[in-house]
């Protein structure tokens, strides 16, 4: 029988991250998948700078962004006039754009990037039956050639989709709702309107239309159609037609339909994602209105979440009582998306004349306000996701001085590296260990300090990493410690002058304290990692 720390079931998107993710820290795994073949549909549709960050490390945002448009821009228009423009290239992350990318090419380069590191999705191969217990999981996997086999795994990740079989047998409770609206769905050249215009959305008494680029000349159209018909006839390309003359801005033209369909919303979610040994992920976890394009995003971000925490334990540099915090941090979030999509699923289907003109005004006047489109544009880039409340989240006794906390989502930075190349603070942290940022000239230079570093290497080793920093740019010195300098005040700015700011391999801030705070440094520490043999 083999047996394999981790089991990821289900090769969309999400399994696929979570196997992108785990590659890296050398720990076996294996993942299935009972179809053949990969999707041949656009379906999810956007990926956001937050996704991105968490995928830079990997090597795989870099391929995502080649194949895909970058949207800087969405329109939301009544009756062909413009009511709010909102500026997605002001994002602040080093992807300030909404990639429109088709699924079925993310997950073709995220298989790719697997291949080419030997690591190979077996299809056809279906999950049937599996015993949990303490100590793992006893998994039964059929192929389609009749071949059948039995593995141990430590644990298990549930990529498995909203029908997830493994939620299924285990008759966990998947609560929510079903619209009693419907929805038409159509991938179709559009003529009239280039891509690179971005994302447009379009209020009518009729209900909203949107459109959202694929390629040139190729969009993504949802239309609002009311109450739900189980006997609607299929859809066609006149209709197609008709919605965008009735709706559109006028001058536009739909040709070669790729995709037509009629969807009704889900929102649906687990309320704990963890079921002993097994792990849900992405829409095994959670559903929701594809308001927003959040969907496969907070599904990616489940796992890039999990699996520093499951590796750190598969490799016993941390124990399982890690693995609570996924939970606890990925569910809150689930419930978050749940409101927000809610929120703008309502908002843009709303009928009554009184409300619409309510709606129409109040999106024009507020939706044109710096501050207000800079909280819009940061919810939807998924920037502005944190965990003030996780069990990992701490302060110190004093703070570091900038305005960012614990939980929060660390920001990049421009820095001068010690033989003075320019270098991101985002490709400084490490996606395998906690990096530790020593803000200012004390904490990057005395002894003290480096005492204290020494400490935290010879109790942590490799699993904690070190990156000082200081606001002055000097000569390069071979002999001195590496440092960094914050020439552009960057970090000064979000972070501080000094102190010390303890950042987690998923990009988010483990613990915030003051300068010389280096016990606050170990105790957190030896809350989550032990000591190496």
């Amino acid at each position: 029988m083999d047996r394999v720390p981790v089991l990821v079931v289900g090769a969309g998107p999400v399994g696929l991250a979570a196997a992108v993710q785990l590659r890296p820290h050398g720990v076996r795994f294996r993942i299935v998948e009972k179809n053949a073949e990969r999707t041949l549909l656009s379906k999810a549709l956007v990926v956001w700078p937050r996704t991105l960050e968490l995928l830079r490390a990997s090597g795989v945002a870099a391929n995502l962004v080649a194949a895909g448009l970058q949207g800087t821009a969405a329109t939301i228009s009544s009756c062909r006039r413009t009511l709010v423009r909102l500026r997605l290239d002001r994002a602040d992350s080093p992807y300030p754009f909404a990639l429109f990318i088709p699924q079925s090419e993310t997950e073709r380069l995220l298989e790719a990037h697997l291949a080419a590191h030997d690591i190979r999705v077996e299809r056809e191969t279906e999950l049937v039956g599996f015993e949990p217990d303490g100590q793992g999981v006893t998994a039964h996997l059929k192929r389609a050639d009749g071949g059948e086999e039995t593995l141990r795994a430590d644990w298990i990740i549930a990529c498995d989709g909203a029908h997830s079989a493994i939620r299924h047998r285990l008759a966990l409770p998947f609560s929510g709702t079903t619209e009693t609206t419907q929805f038409l769905l159509a991938d179709i050249h559009v003529g009239g309107l280039a891509p690179d215009a971005g994302a447009k959305m379009f209020f009518h008494p009729d209900g909203v239309m949107a459109l959202f680029p694929i390629g040139p000349a190729h969009f993504r159209m949802i239309a609002f159609l009311g109450a739900f018909e189980e006997k609607r006839p299929d859809p066609t390309l006149a209709q197609i037609q008709e919605l965008l003359d009735r709706r559109g801005p006028g001058g536009l033209t739909a040709s070669d339909p790729v995709w037509l369909a009629y969807f009704r919303i889900n929102e649906r979610k687990l309320k704990d994602y963890r079921a002993g040994r097994i792990f849900f992920a992405g829409d095994a976890a959670h559903v929701h209105s594809p308001a927003g394009g959040q969907g496969m995003n907070t599904g990616i971000q489940d796992v890039c979440n999990l699996v520093w925490k499951l590796a750190l334990v598969c490799r016993g540099a941390a124990s399982a009582p890690l693995l609570d915090s996924y939970s606890a941090e990925r569910s809150a979030v689930g419930d978050l998306v749940l409101r927000n999509a809610g929120a703008i699923t309502r908002m843009a289907t709303l009928r009554n004349p009184i409300l619409l003109a309510v709606r129409n005004t109040t999106v024009t006047l507020l939706g044109r306000l710096p501050a207000v489109q800079k909280r819009f544009v940061r919810a939807m880039s998924e920037l502005d996701i944190a965990y003030p409340n996780s069990p990992l989240s701490r302060n110190g006794a004093r703070r570091a001085g900038g305005p960012l906390r614990s939980g929060d989502r660390a920001s990049d930075a421009a820095l001068i590296g010690p033989t003075g190349e320019r270098v991101a603070l985002i490709d400084l942290i490490s996606d395998r260990r906690f990096t530790l940022l020593a803000l200012g000239e004390r904490e990057a230079m005395d002894d003290a300090a480096r005492a204290a570093w020494d400490g935290l290497v010879a109790r942590f080793g490799e699993n904690v990493a070190l990156i000082p920093i200081s606001t002055k740019l000097e000569a390069p010195d071979p002999d001195a410690s590496p440092r960094y300098a914050d020439v552009s005040g960057r970090i000064a700015r979000d972070y501080g002058r000094s102190g010390l700011v303890l950042v987690r391999p998923d990009l988010y801030l483990g613990l915030v304290a003051g300068p010389g705070e280096w016990q606050a440094v170990e105790s957190y520490l030896a809350t989550i990692l032990t000591a190496p043999p």
